[in-house]
This record gives C-alpha cells, structure tokens and sequence, in this order.
C-alpha cells in the first residue's frame, strides 16, 4: 500500500514552472528521500502536501482518499524555515504542540518527558527558547513534528544545524520512528544521510523528476565496473592499465574490468603477487546526484 501517491502534479509561480508533470509513489513504512539541487521543486512539493498552497492540476491520493483537510492531523511537517515562540519556555512550547495536534493533557505530558529524554534535552525544559543554542531549539523542534507519532512525516533538511553527535541523535530517532511503522518523506541535500537511511528516493531538477527507485536498484544501475585491489607485487611490475591509489610494501591499485569476469581477472592477478583486498568501487550517492543533475541541466 502507498501512503501517498502523487499523479500528474503541475504548480507554477507566474512564468516560473515549479512542477511538471509530477508522478510518485511513496510506499507505506519507508524513508523516502526527496533529492534535487535548490529550486528543483522539492519545498513546493511539500507545501502542496501539507495544503499549504493549491496545485494547478493534479491528484494527490493519502491512503488511496482525495488528499483532504482532514488528513493533516495524520501529517507531521519539519520545515526549513524553523518556527517556534521564542518567548516560551520549552515544556509550555511542547505542551501547546501536543494539545493542538489531539493529545490529552496527561498523555501530552507523558510524551513531553519521554521525549526530553530521549534527545537528552530534560534539563533546558525550563529554559525560554530564546536561550537556548540553535541546535537545542532544533531539537525542540524535531519534537513538536514528531511527538504525535503521525502516520506521515516530512522532514525538511531535518539535519539543519546540527553537529556531529546530535545528527547521530537525530537520525536514531528517525530510524526508531520508521520501526514503528511511520512513513517519512526526507528532502536533504546530505547525501551521506541519504546512503544511511533512505529506502527509496526520487531526483527532482528544473521542476521535473529525473530519477526514482529503490536506493540499491539505484546504485546497481549506475555501477561502473571499476574495482579497488590491494596486493603485494612480486617484482614490482603492474599492468599500465591499473591506476596506482596508494603507494607501500602493499600497493593499492583502481582497475577497470570491463568485459572481464571478476574471476578472470583474479586469476591473472594471483600471478603478480599476493592480493590482500579485492573490492568493488560503487558509486556514492553525492556522485550520482551530480551527474543526473549536471546531464538533464545540459540536455
């Protein structure tokens, strides 16, 4: 089942097209990623989502339903653009955020707490937001998208300000919130995030997608046949075709195969010396983005 599916969404800002044409399937329990360089479509994508703008055409299905007014309260939304009430301390702030998504006064609390917790953030709840480090208020609000477990979450740039050690504690909780069953929509332009965590993802450029699939589906078919070898030479001599990486006793070689079988090309290696790591050079998802970018920009 699809959380939501997306069928032929187009949006335009006078002459400006945001979106052309827009089909996308998001299936139900998995992290999507929403990809594409500044200006590609994405956030309008997401507004669109969350109702806050029309599109000029198009269907949008939640659950197989007509996206309605009704279904935002099963939608959690981080935006870009943080948005909290600097003059509130951090429990009323988070308080007010679960009562206003349909939480009991008891269970908000309870929820409040386990959260404060689980970012470690307990002691700042008395804090006014105003005081607080920019990395603790984007915890905070992380918090208030999240607290009422919706069935849909869309995370925009949700690692935005953060460090190294609080991205770890965010990406957990993003990964503890996809075991439970929730959907997420996450549009970044870290790539590495988006080896880590997404299932699926689609590619937008110039209001248009360029590229979906399932992340590994993805990578397999840009796969290059270009391999790493490590070997110890037995009179130093290599073939000129190899690509020296990495110089010592043990030589760190980039080859390209081919049309060679893996094992033919062990064979004739075994014969230059004692290999001690074989592996295969994959391309990265930062790669692959730049090059999807950079050939449908100059087509």
């Amino acid at each position: 089942m699809h959380i939501l599916e997306i069928q032929r969404l187009n949006k335009s800002f006078g002459k400006t097209k945001a979106l052309s044409d827009i089909n996308l399937k998001i299936p139900q329990g998995v992290i999507f990623g929403l990809l594409g360089p500044n200006g590609a479509g994405k956030t309008t994508l997401i507004r669109i989502i969350n109702q806050i703008i029309d599109s000029d055409s198009g269907t949008i299905l939640f659950k197989n339903e007509p996206l309605k007014r009704k279904h935002i309260s099963q939608i959690g939304y981080l935006p870009e653009e943080r948005g909290l009430y600097k003059k509130m301390k951090v429990w009323d702030q988070l308080i007010y955020f679960a009562r206003l998504k349909g939480m009991s006064g008891h269970l908000a609390k309870q929820k409040v707490n386990e959260w404060l917790e689980k970012m470690d953030i307990s002691n700042w709840k008395d804090k006014r937001i105003d005081d607080l480090s920019k990395g603790m208020a984007q915890k905070v609000q992380f918090i208030s998208t999240v607290i009422h477990e919706p069935e849909l979450l869309i995370l925009d740039e949700p690692f935005s300000g953060f460090d190294p050690l609080n991205a770890e504690i965010i990406k957990d909780q993003i990964l503890e919130l996809k075991q439970k069953g929730i959907s997420l929509l996450l549009s970044t332009h870290r790539m590495e995030s988006v080896e880590l965590l997404c299932d699926e993802i689609a590619m937008f450029n110039k209001s248009e997608k360029i590229l979906e699939g399932k992340l590994n589906v993805i990578k397999d078919q840009f796969r290059s046949n270009e391999f790493e070898i490590k070997i110890k030479l037995s009179d130093g001599s290599y073939p000129n075709t190899w690509e020296l990486k990495g110089d010592g006793e043990i030589k760190t070689f980039r080859v390209s195969l081919e049309k060679r079988s893996t094992n033919d090309f062990l064979t004739e290696s075994m014969q230059l010396g004692q290999i001690f790591q074989f592996n295969e050079i994959l391309p990265t998802m930062e790669q692959i983005f730049i090059q999807q970018v950079k050939k449908h920009s100059n087509g």
